[in-house]
């Protein structure tokens, strides 16, 4: 009995024609499955004598739509799993943090089908082999002297991005299109649309082939889980430019909600991002601020120390902001809302309210213990809006709890404080103080006046057509004059800022709406009769009516005790804290996309900056592959 190896050099030896056969791997065209384990016969894979089995290369060609909308051709492996596959790719485009991103199917537009081909040899021509620029098929954008190295203990990169990306077609941002071609591309999407287009990741424990891609087809490549870690312009130029791109093209095209005065603060970016590419002078990446791991690392041991030594110390925030809801707590269905004013105070982490200052040394009408809680901003500058929703942890989901403070400084002091909050954090703690900072900074970047004493913005100073900074639905409500002043006075706020500062900002901003990063399913509960959607974030599950489209429960990862799928009835399970159990089948999808999702936040929570850039692919196969 001849096992793999045997029998592929049988079909060597009868091959006349000199090749190099090393790449080739057998492929079973009817069981769907490659056979890569040369020790096994062919009798224990089950190959019977009327089997076809293709003799094929395991590296093929994939076009790869990037995040900025280019696409690309790369000779990749078909044969490996997509998670390997995906590092890979990242590998070659210098990506760091490849966990981050996976491959989504295009979603089928059957108005678009025609015109696919007729222009399909002008399509063609727009795709940038990568395999002609590097050289050799198979190998990393550059040559191997300009790959980058790490650090075996830190796992950082041995030298800037500057000195081994050279000039990276990849860290520019691209053009914004005009108008025109924008409104061709604005399609408005509801949340049963998201919900067919995210059906459409590819499963991570299986490789490309057992899915049914083939050479040359296309797949976009896209930052699947919306949780950064350790961004740093220093070695991510790319990474950071494409995610830029990522949520340029999601506020264009209104993937992702957002309101007027965001809109034009995210406009105000492009077109500042837009001046300095365009700009004569080149960027030099080697001008951001260097960073010294000797001090990185003295200032993280002091950080750490502080945190410990005075974490203890009780620092109190007393504030006169107004508690939205009579009842203080209540349900996302209740949509009544009435102010009324309390005492605050803000101790350790949770907020304590009174009837008023002269009550406050007694018992408080209730305490609010915000650790585990979600944060969300409510806040237009214009107007003088600044308020904070609270979603509170309870037994059954989440209470949410509406604050309003009178101005940006005392509302960025009691943002600051909730956020350390939730994640178990005093005011006492070291970066508390930059946080207040930070979401000043933000929010000056918001206002669309121009700062004191500062001339109004000369309209005809924009070179650039301001409808191509906004979605399509924006720009029909201003001229194309109004918007560019409006643009203009907010770009007063951002002017100073730097090229990597102004992505940075961009994907900031977008970080802070309230939709970021949710992903929507179609699913039906179990003892449920209708179908519902189940939104995903990176640290909970939000169960929303349809028809409304409003919130019911929220249930957050940090709650979770564990999860499991039954894969004969494709039900996915999910056990929280108290005793909390919710189950439910997916209606616009298979339950393994679902459950991929899940174990892959479960898994990138337990990354750490004392972790080197090896991956611990068994615990994310374990976390995300499942059995069937």
């Amino acid at each position: 009995m001849l096992n793999v190896h045997l029998s592929l050099k049988l079909l060597f030896a009868v091959t006349e024609a000199p090749q190099n056969w090393s790449d080739h791997a057998l492929w079973w065209e009817q069981k769907n499955c490659w056979l890569l384990k040369n020790h096994w016969t062919l009798d224990k894979y089950g190959v019977q004598a009327d089997a076809d089995l293709r003799f094929t290369p395991q590296h093929k060609p994939l076009c790869l739509q990037l995040p900025n909308m280019k696409t690309i051709k790369l000779t990749i492996t078909f044969s490996s799993v997509v998670f390997k596959a995906v590092e890979e790719i990242c590998k070659a485009l210098n990506i760091r943090r490849s966990e981050e991103l996976s491959l989504l199917r295009p979603p089928d537009d059957p108005k678009k089908k025609k015109k696919k081909d007729k222009g399909k040899g002008q399509a063609e021509d727009d795709i940038i082999d990568m395999d002609t620029i590097s050289g050799v098929a198979g190998n990393s954008l550059y040559s191997k002297t300009m790959t980058a190295t790490y650090d075996p203990e830190n796992g950082t990169p041995a030298s800037a991005t500057s000195l081994w990306f050279g000039d990276n077609p990849l860290t520019a941002s691209q053009p914004n299109i005009p108008a025109e071609e924008l409104a061709k591309m604005y399609l408005p999407l509801s949340m049963e649309d998201k919900a067919v287009i995210n059906a459409g990741w590819l499963d991570s424990s299986r490789s490309l082939m057992e899915q049914g891609v083939q050479e040359n087809d296309k797949l976009l490549l896209r930052f699947k889980y919306h949780c950064f870690f350790d961004l740093n312009p220093k070695y991510d130029a790319v990474r950071i430019t494409q995610l830029y791109e990522q949520a340029r093209w999601a506020i264009l095209l209104e993937e992702i909600e957002c309101t007027e005065e965001e809109m034009l603060m995210f406009a105000s970016l492009q077109y500042h991002i837009c001046k300095l590419t365009m700009s004569t002078k080149p960027v030099d990446l080697s001008d951001e601020p260097e960073i010294d791991e000797v001090e990185a690392a003295l200032s993280h041991l002091e950080t750490t120390l502080e945190g410990r030594s005075t974490d203890r110390i009780l620092v109190c925030i007393s504030t006169q902001p107004y508690l939205f809801v009579p009842s203080v707590l209540c349900r996302p269905k209740r949509l009544l809302r009435t102010f009324k004013e309390y005492w605050f105070v803000f101790r350790d982490t949770s907020i304590s309210y009174y009837k008023n200052k002269e009550s406050a040394n007694g018992e408080p009408i209730e305490q609010l213990h915000l650790r585990g809680c979600e944060v969300v901003p409510d806040v237009n500058v214009t107007e003088k809006k600044f308020g904070i929703k609270l979603l509170l942890p309870v037994a059954d989901g989440m209470n949410e709890v509406y604050i309003r403070c009178d101005h940006e400084t005392q509302y960025a002091k009691w943002k600051a404080a909730c956020i350390l909050a939730s994640k178990g954090k005093t005011m006492a703690y070291s970066s508390y103080n930059t946080e207040v900072k930070n979401i000043q900074s933000f929010l000056q970047m918001k206002s669309l006046a121009p700062p004191p004493g500062q001339a109004a913005p000369d309209v005809e100073s924009m070179e650039m057509n301001a409808e191509c900074f906004v979605s399509p639905r924006y720009a029909k409500r201003y001229k194309n004059k109004q918007l560019s002043t409006r643009i203009l006075e907010a770009h007063h706020n951002i002017s100073q800022l730097t090229l990597m500062e102004a992505k940075l900002r961009f994907i900031q901003a977008w970080q802070s709406l309230p939709e970021f990063g949710i992903k929507y399913y179609i699913v039906r509960f179990k003892g449920c009769k209708k179908d519902e959607i189940l939104g995903i974030s990176y640290n909970r599950l939000i169960r929303i009516d349809m028809s409304t489209r409003l919130p019911l429960t929220t249930w957050r990862f940090s709650n979770m005790k564990q999860w499991n799928v039954n894969w004969e009835i494709r039900q996915v399970t999910i056990e929280f804290d108290q005793n909390v159990s919710v189950a439910f089948s997916c209606q616009s999808c298979d339950c393994r996309v679902v459950h991929e999702y899940i174990g892959g936040y479960i898994f990138l929570s337990t990354r750490s900056k004392d972790q080197n850039e090896t991956l611990d692919e068994e615990l994310f196969r374990k976390l995300t592959g499942g059995q069937e």
